[in-house]
């Protein structure tokens, strides 16, 4: 019954952006997104101003076919590059840690580690189940009030976007976009995603969990 619910859901979802009212507002709350985030993510290591600490989205490490997942690999580039340029003097990892033998942040950890960052700047957000909840607890639970968001340029605007309506200072480091087929049903996705992030802000969204503070330091 709860698939059937689920596919019902996703179809409702999509019949909504298909339709003339469904995709005007899409496309509106997109382009809002993007205008609240102008010229506020980077490319260069040597543009980006410095921030104590670099707020490293996750996601999962494999695709379903058993192959990297690019996405993550381009991440776990950027947070290097950024973090070795100096730019950064510290790597929180967000991710989903919601069932037993899936967590993402150690995953990224210990590749981060490999690639030569020491482990005592790596931090683990192990509730960040949610773009919206990895911006807010790094906030409400590591008491950050500005970060540097490492992502895809895509994520990192959505993020920033989110972090803005809080009152938080958020800047984005982009990791390198992922191109072709791979990409086509993200893409695609990320337009319902912001609508989404919209909403969470008219709703006053919060995260799923919260919990002690920790310092970053």
């Amino acid at each position: 019954m709860k698939t059937l619910f689920s596919k019902i859901a996703k179809l409702y979802k999509w019949a909504l952006l298909l339709s003339p009212f469904g995709l005007f507002a899409v496309i509106c709350l997109d382009t809002y997104v993007l205008l609240e985030t102008e010229n506020q993510t980077f490319q260069s290591t040597e543009e980006i101003p410095h921030n104590k600490v670099g707020l490293l989205l996750g996601t999962s490490k494999f695709m379903a076919n058993g192959d990297i997942n690019l996405y993550y690999l381009y991440r776990i580039k950027a947070a290097e590059k950024l973090f070795k340029a100096g730019k950064i003097d510290f790597i929180l990892v967000s991710g989903d840690n919601g069932r037993i033998g899936y967590n993402e942040p150690l995953l990224f950890k210990k590749d981060l580690i490999l690639l030569g960052i020491p482990k005592e700047k790596i931090v683990l957000d192990y509730a960040g189940f949610s773009t919206l909840d990895s911006v807010l607890r790094a906030q409400k639970i590591f008491g950050l009030n500005s970060f540097t968001v490492i992502s895809q340029r895509f994520h990192n605007e959505r993020a920033i976007f989110l972090a803005k309506q809080k009152g938080i200072a958020a800047i984005g480091f982009n990791a390198e976009t992922v191109t072709g087929k791979y990409s086509i049903k993200t893409e695609l996705r990320e337009y319902l995603a912001r609508t989404k992030a919209c909403l969470d802000i008219v709703f006053d969204s919060q995260p799923k969990y919260l919990g002690e503070k920790i310092a970053i330091q």
